[in-house]
């Protein structure tokens, strides 16, 4: 005999209804709205804001253990235990280039190159697309890219800010048009298209926006860098920096190749670690103290091992709670109401396109996530676009270019945030850690999608097909 399925539970209620299910992220962006017009602090500035959300999240849910909960199993995903393994990962990898000396090697031989600030910003920009859309992960990309390419930036006195927003917007390109990218299968899938025709059909989106960014970042990439020595130190300020410590550049390298190769994240990450520590120690621009070093007297440990995991730990409590306060949201059901709702009122092409794009803007402010994002609008973007005659290509591309957008930009997203973390430590190479929005803001081509999309939408730019069901 077997028993019943189990009954799916009922939706997580609020008191005052939807508003109340929405009262913690106003909170949350309220609060992260005032810290960013104040200067905006690193990821750990926002933890408090965070939990003030999340109080007030726990105040209006009429079942709180249920409301627990739902923020516990939100905490809990795979996707999230991900990306807080490969921050504590990269975040070592990162220490150890800094302290064998390879950033300030590379710093040496661009400052000897004379390459000036515009040069070196278009080289990041597009050596970050590269690697980004060949691995189809912008994450990927700014933990590997970013610790390396900012400091060494400084010899060619390119601004700060312009080239980590060059950084992060060669990573979001090459995530934008990548066929590997989770959001280019997820928003093929949700349309029912095949996924290399969809790609085809972005490029004619995505690389002229591409190429004003590319433009846009080089010309203002000289306007306030700060000249530093050509030589920079490896482990203190005015000594040489050995040329020998170039050779841990293979350990990038090396990371995307089994990235490639399609191994996982987490194995790349610590084959990186692995690689980079061994060939500084044989090369001699490491010492085993360096790795790891016990101050008996204050009964701690210290090293690049526990430095570069140290470096992740801001992120990491934000992307738990944060993750957990979404969840509490999508528990509700609230989001899929929210987009049925407005999705009727389109009755124009140019309506439907119109709506999708706000539908998807508003799902993923709301959730964070690219991702859930699209599967949460995805089957009313279908419907919708389709009685319209809007092709799948074209609703596919709507949904996962406006992805590309916002989480690139504000200062709350996980993106922004891991390209503010990469560039602490900077200091001793002459560039200053920045914040998450000082870097969403220079973010050329998440800004250059924006225009796309506005005037793809208000013109007709790409529309056109026969629609698929």
């Amino acid at each position: 005999m077997h028993a019943a399925p189990a009954a799916p539970a009922a939706p997580l209620a609020f008191h005052g209804g939807l508003a109340g299910a929405l009262a913690p992220f106003a909170v949350f962006l309220a609060g992260v709205g005032a810290l960013a017009a104040r200067g905006a602090p690193d990821e750990k500035g926002f933890w408090p804001v965070l939990v003030a959300a999340c109080l007030t999240g726990l105040a209006l849910a009429r079942d709180r253990a249920r409301w627990s909960d739902a923020f516990l199993d939100g905490m809990a995903q795979r996707v999230v235990m991900l990306m807080l393994c490969a921050w504590l990962f990269a975040g070592i990898l990162g220490t150890v280039l800094g302290a064998s000396g390879f950033v300030a090697a590379l710093a040496r031989v661009v400052g000897e190159a004379g390459l000036p600030g515009g040069v070196y910003v278009a080289a990041a920009f597009v050596a970050c697309a590269v690697v980004s859309g060949a691995t189809g992960t912008s994450f990927g990309t700014i933990l590997l890219c970013g610790p390396v390419l900012y400091p060494a930036g400084a010899a060619a006195q390119a601004a700060p800010a312009v080239l980590m927003g060059a950084i992060l917007a060669g990573a979001t390109w090459g995530d934008s048009v990548s066929p590997l990218s989770d959001t280019s299968i997820a928003s093929s899938g949700t349309q029912g298209v095949d996924l290399a025709g969809t790609v085809r059909r972005r490029l004619a989106y995505a690389v002229p926006a591409g190429l004003a960014a590319l433009v846009a970042s080089a010309a203002l990439a000289g306007g306030d860098g700060a000249a530093v020595p050509a030589s920079l130190a490896p482990r203190a300020a005015g000594a040489a920096a050995p040329l020998r410590a170039l050779w841990l550049g293979t350990v990038p390298v090396a990371c995307v190749a089994l990235l490639l190769s399609r191994r996982h994240l987490v194995e790349a990450l610590l084959a990186g670690v692995a690689l980079s520590i061994a060939l500084g120690l044989a090369l001699g621009v490491l010492a085993p103290s360096d790795v790891l070093r016990i101050d008996a007297t204050r009964y701690a440990a210290t090293g690049v091992v526990v430095q570069g995991m140290e470096r992740a730990v801001g992120v990491i409590v934000f992307t738990l709670l944060l993750t957990g306060l979404v969840a509490t949201l999508q528990a509700t059901g609230a989001l899929g109401r929210v987009v049925a709702a407005v999705g009727v009122r389109a009755r124009t092409p140019r309506a439907a396109e119109g709506w999708l794009v706000a539908m998807t803007s508003a799902a993923v402010v709301l959730t964070t996530h690219s991702v859930v994002a699209i599967l949460a609008v995805g089957e009313t973007a279908r419907q919708v676009g389709a009685a319209q005659g809007i092709d799948g290509y074209r609703r596919a591309n709507l949904l996962d270019l406006t992805v590309c957008t916002w989480p690139f930009v504000l200062p709350f997203f996980l993106p922004t945030i891991l390209a503010a973390g990469a560039t602490r430590g900077a200091e001793a190479a002459g560039m200053p850690p920045l914040s998450p929005w000082a870097v969403g803001m220079h973010n050329s081509y998440a800004w250059a999608l924006v225009v796309t999309i506005v005037v793809a939408v208000v013109t007709g730019y790409g529309r056109g097909g026969v629609a698929r069901r």
